[in-house]
Parts: structure tokens; sequence; C-alpha cells
């Protein structure tokens, strides 16, 4: 099935989000931010699918209805990329900004600012990628934290939550029954690759069914393999290291899954057709030393029948002037991945970004003090009122008025748990220990890769004997030669040559 947010030639689907606010700005800076858009959209071979406008509104709030629409639409997966004309057209909130971010993110979409090709306000982007590393690094320590709870329900073969397998449905006990609906596609997917129908065939037959993935989309060649691997559909049961085999009900038989899996295995030491888009860990990041595009990645085939993937500079490809030679994917994110270890163990700028983070957390979270001081407020006439009651002045209002500001305070108590649980404040060893926690990722795990990339690099410039490599927290740039890269042979490595 045909990848909706990737043009024919392979070129890359965006958006462009443009803002004014009628503090200090007119009508007429919509057109000049859309006009840059285009511009950089046209130099990096990038289509434009649909434009979001806001007029009149301030970025420090995010009750902008074109903003928003823009933010329900990526889920839609019909593009990519989201073009401003600045950082600060998207955001100046950054909390919003990371938690928008975060939302896009998921659903496959980058922003990037058509302006900076160096993000301005290290600071800012310090904020908005610690917030998201923080919350999924917090994410892992609360599931340890249940998992007494989740281990117990294990042992009975119940439902822990995450991705419930298609096929399956759960009771209010959690447990799990055949789902008479979608159940037979499952078997229906099984038997056709145990027939030879491709995976892509699968796929086409499941989608035309409406299945939909874990995200309410469409389902993918690697969704599928997934599914057809997946073990809860012979009845074995397994959450961490409780496995119960036939601990659940079997939608497939154990003789047609055994083969699917032989297929898998057979067809596996083939050569790749497809790569995910999302695997280019450097897209939007980056950049042609020599005439500055975009460098996009792009896989191709050789004649032994390899599959090949490598960056290629959107100016040399349309073929305007500029004759950059493709750089081997794996060779310059494995280079660029090498720095961020490095910085990752240098004590003194992991300290610095800490005092940075701990200074914007106060100075970011504005709704809770707020809320505090009414809190405050209200539990100060409260006092009172008891006060006066127990000296015995009292009048027929003054119940209904203690009564009202009671359920006001226990509003203001939940609105603050909850502003809290949004923004929660981190403390200084909590964050020491979320670096520490990322200096030991695997650099071979697609996710850890990501995340480090996502978090530390800003851009990356290539040039044909080194790249320049800036990196988020207002660390600077760094050159890299490529003499200094440990490899035996440099066209293997996929070194620009």
């Amino acid at each position: 099935m045909a990848n909706k947010r990737v043009n024919d030639d392979g070129s890359m689907k965006a958006v462009i989000y443009a803002r004014y606010s009628s503090e200090n700005q007119r009508e007429e800076s919509i057109d000049g931010q859309i006009r840059e858009c285009y511009a950089f959209a046209r130099k990096n071979n990038i289509s434009v699918v649909a434009e979001y406008i806001d007029r009149a509104f301030s970025a420090k709030t995010d009750r902008r209805p074109d903003f928003q629409r823009m933010i329900k639409d990526s889920a839609k997966k019909n593009f990519n990329l989201v073009l401003v004309w600045k950082l600060d057209r998207f955001a100046r909130n950054r909390y919003d900004s990371a938690n928008y971010k975060a939302t896009l993110k998921r659903n496959g979409v980058k922003v990037m600012s058509v302006t900076e090709s160096i993000s301005e306000g290290s600071e800012g982007i310090l904020l908005e990628s610690v917030l998201e590393g923080m919350a999924e690094y917090y994410s892992a320590e609360l599931s340890e934290k249940v998992l007494r709870g989740h281990h117990e329900n294990a042992l009975k073969c119940r439902y822990n939550g995450g991705t419930l397998p298609i096929g399956f449905s759960i009771d209010k006990d959690k447990n799990y029954h055949i789902d008479p609906i979608t159940s037979p596609y499952i078997v229906e997917a099984f038997t056709m690759y145990d027939e030879g129908r491709t995976m892509k065939e699968i796929v086409a037959v499941l989608n035309q069914h409406g299945l939909k993935n874990q995200r309410g989309g469409e389902l993918n060649l690697n969704s599928v393999s997934r599914l057809l691997q997946n073990r809860f559909y012979i009845g074995e049961y397994k959450y961490r290291e409780v496995l119960v085999p036939d601990g659940i009900p079997a939608i497939i038989p154990k003789d047609l899954f055994e083969r699917v899996q032989e297929k898998l295995a057979k067809n596996k030491k083939a050569p790749a057709r497809h790569k995910a888009e999302d695997d280019y860990l450097l897209t939007t990041k980056l950049f042609c030393g020599d005439c500055q595009s975009l460098m996009f990645g792009e896989s191709g085939t050789s004649q032994s029948g390899a599959t090949y993937h490598y960056y290629k500079c959107s100016s040399a490809k349309k073929k305007t002037g500029c004759n950059r030679k493709p750089v081997k994917k794996k060779w310059i994110e494995d280079a660029v991945l090498d720095q961020v270890k490095t910085v990752l163990h240098d004590d003194v700028f992991i300290g610095d970004v800490v005092h940075k983070y701990l200074e914007y957390q106060q100075q970011e979270n504005t709704v809770i003090p707020y809320l505090e001081k009414n809190l405050s407020d209200t539990q100060r006439y409260i006092d009172n009122l008891i006060a006066a009651i127990e000296q015995g002045i009292i009048t027929p209002s003054t119940k209904q008025r203690l009564e009202t500001l009671e359920v006001a305070k226990r509003e203001l108590e939940d609105k603050i748990l909850i502003e809290n649980m949004k923004r929660p404040l981190r403390t200084e060893d909590e964050l020491w220990a979320w670096f520490r926690y990322m200096r030991n990722f695997d650099l071979t795990r697609l996710e850890e890769r990501r995340q480090l990339i996502d978090v530390f690099v800003n851009t990356v410039f290539l040039y044909n004997d080194r790249f320049l490599l800036t990196l988020n927290f207002g660390y600077g740039s760094k050159t890299v030669l490529f003499t200094d890269i440990p490899c035996s042979d440099k066209v293997a490595c996929g070194r620009p040559v």
C-alpha cells in the first residue's frame, strides 16, 4: 500500500503553520511567513499539501483554531513535516510546545523552522527534550512500581494493559475472549501467508476489512509482521517472566502457526524490500555543507539485489547545481551517536543542563503558583469564618458561604493535583538519574538511538572530509574529521567520496 505521506518521487509532504498576534504584527506578516516557507520547500524538494493560519492569536496559548486542527489532522498520516517561519510561531509556552511536538512525533510528524537551521533558544530545546525524555523514563519507573499488581494479574492470565492483540476482547474482570468480529480476519491472515501470499497482499486485505493498528491508523508491513509472530494467537500468555501455555483462548491452530514461523524465518533471509521512513533518524537535522539544503533518507537496490540506505542532498537530487554525493545512513548516524555518547559522560555539561532545567521549570510553571495562591486565599477565608462562628458571630448566610468556600477549596486542590500530574516538577537527583540511565543506552536498539538523537542533536552539516555537529542545550558546535572516525575502508563505511 502506498505511503500517503511520501510522493511517488520520494519527496516529503509538509504543511505550513503561520500565525501572527495582534500585539505588534500585521496581516502582511502572514504572507511573508508563508512565502519563506514555500521557498524553503521548493529548495528542499518538499511538497506543501496544506496551510494552517491563525490570525491575531498569541503563541502563549494553545487555544488557536487552526493550530488545533493541524494537530488533529496529523493523525491522518497525510504529511510528515510542519514548516514554520520561526519556532516561536509554533508555541512560546515551552510546556505546550513539548506536549504538542510529542503528539506530532507519535503521528510521525516533525516541526521544522525554515529560517533557523540552528534552532534558537537552546534552553527552550533543553526543556522540551528533557520533558519528553523524562516522561518516557518515569513511565518506565511507574511500570516498575505497579509490577507487583501486574504480576498477580499475569498469574491469572489476565489483561495487564497495553495494546490488545487484534482478534481478542476483554471482559470487566480483564479476562481474554475471542472477538467473533475480528478473529476470522486473523485466521485469514495466517492462512494467506501459509499459502504463499505476500505480506503486502495481506496488509491490503486486512485494511480493506477495516482493521486498525494501536493508533487507529491503517496496518502496515511492520504491524502485520508482528501480528504473524504473536504467540498469543496460539493461546500462549506471556507477561514479563510469566509464561503460561494455553493460558488464554487460541485463535490459530499450532500447526498453522508453526508453518507460518518457518516461512517467516526463510523469507527473513531474503533482501529486505521495505524500510520504515522513521528509521532515518537524522531527517530534518542533516544538512548539505555545500548548499545548506536538507539531506533526506533514500534506499536503493544494487545489481546483486542487496538493499542499501543513505542520505542524499535534496538539491543534488533535483540536479540544481549541488554535486554532493550520498552518505551511507548507518555510518553517519553511528558517527553522530558516538559524539552524543561522549557528551553524555561529561559531568560538567550534564550538571549545567540539570541547573538550567531546574531554573526553567520554576519560571515556566506559572499555573500552579496561581492556583496555590487562590487556595491559600480560600483557606484564609474559611479560617476567618470558622473563627467568627467560634466567637458567636453568625448570620443566616454564614453556613452557605462556608459551604461554597469548601467546594471551591476542593476544586482548587483537584486542579493543583491535575496540574502537577501534567507538569511534574523534577528534582536534581531525578534529573541526574535520568542522564545516567541514558548513558547505558544500547546503540543497537532503534528506539534508544532515536531518543539520543532527538534529545541531543540540533543540526549536522556534512562536508567532503568532515561534519559539523551542533548539539542542543548550548553545548556549542564540534567539527569531526572523517580521519578521526575509526574505519578500515572509507567506501565501505559510507564516507562521501
